[in-house]
């Protein structure tokens, strides 16, 4: 495992994804991918397990100060009063007395982002998280956050697998010291897995396609990938992608498929995306 410096962070480079867990499988999955050797695990206050992470965390027994714990604001509540509320239900949920990263989970245009992002560093004064970032944040609204926020910005959260040019954003990224934390890092749906770049990689390394791909994410600079799985033996196998590096033109052959532009999480509440 290596962790990714950023703006004062360090951040594991891979993560474990929350999204759609729910209930005991959702604190056994946490409990184990600690017990394996993960030590950043990722949440959110609209995926509404947070109290199941919390009971994951404990059960694991690892020190609080080994892992790095992120939450996220729904983009309802990027009013300040609002915002203040959802963070301390967060912190009263996961039984924590803080997080390592707060998010506000996506812009809402309705509120003015001088306003959320004020919020967001009034929580880390508060010392409610030790660093802030933002999520599904495009270059020109990410810009403007950076802008505005008195503390450093550490990371935007934002889709990204091989079908998905994020040039852009990660390019700011690099160019302001954040982490880009790729969720939906593996596409999840079909077709990526049998692409030849994948293949041929996996192929000539030893390793299954998902593990390249995981790859792919954690060889780029300032990239953290969190993949979910429901899976237990997908946590061993989504972790063990330290141990080899894939060349320029495997890299080069899988950033390729980024010419699809396919985009899994687009909503009616999504900001304009950055054009390719």
């Amino acid at each position: 495992m290596h962790n990714v410096n950023a703006n004062g962070a360090s951040i594991p480079a891979l993560g474990l994804g929350t999204w759609t867990l729910k209930g005991d499988a959702c604190a056994e999955m946490v409990s184990r991918a600690l017990s394996v050797g993960y030590r950043h695990i990722d949440t959110a206050r609209i995926y509404r397990n947070e109290a199941e992470v919390g009971a994951g965390l404990r059960a694991a027994g690892v020190a609080r100060d080994e892992v790095f714990v992120t939450t996220k604001v729904w983009w309802t509540d990027n009013a300040p009063g609002d915002f203040e509320r959802s963070t301390e239900a967060s912190l009263k949920d996961l039984g924590l007395d803080h997080v390592d990263l707060l998010m506000i989970h996506w812009p809402n245009p309705d509120i003015p982002l001088e306003e959320t992002i004020g919020a967001l560093n009034a929580a880390r004064c508060r010392g409610l998280a030790r660093h802030i970032g933002v999520a599904n944040f495009p270059t020109g609204l990410l810009a403007r956050a950076i802008e505005l926020s008195d503390a450093p910005l550490v990371a935007d959260q934002v889709e990204y697998h091989p079908y998905l040019n994020q040039a852009k954003i990660l390019g700011m990224c690099r160019e302001n010291g954040l982490a880009a934390v790729s969720y939906c890092p593996l596409f999840r749906a079909g077709g990526l897995f049998e692409e030849p770049a994948v293949q041929d990689a996996a192929a000539r390394h030893g390793k299954t396609p998902g593990q390249v791909v995981l790859r792919w994410h954690v060889q780029q600079e300032g990239g953290v990938a969190i993949p979910r799985t429901t899976r237990p033996e997908r946590l061993v196998e989504n972790i063990s992608i330290f141990d080899f590096a894939l060349s320029e033109q495997e890299m080069a052959a899988i950033s390729a498929l980024g010419d699809a532009n396919h985009r899994i999480c687009d909503y009616d509440f999504s900001p304009q995306w950055d054009s390719v």
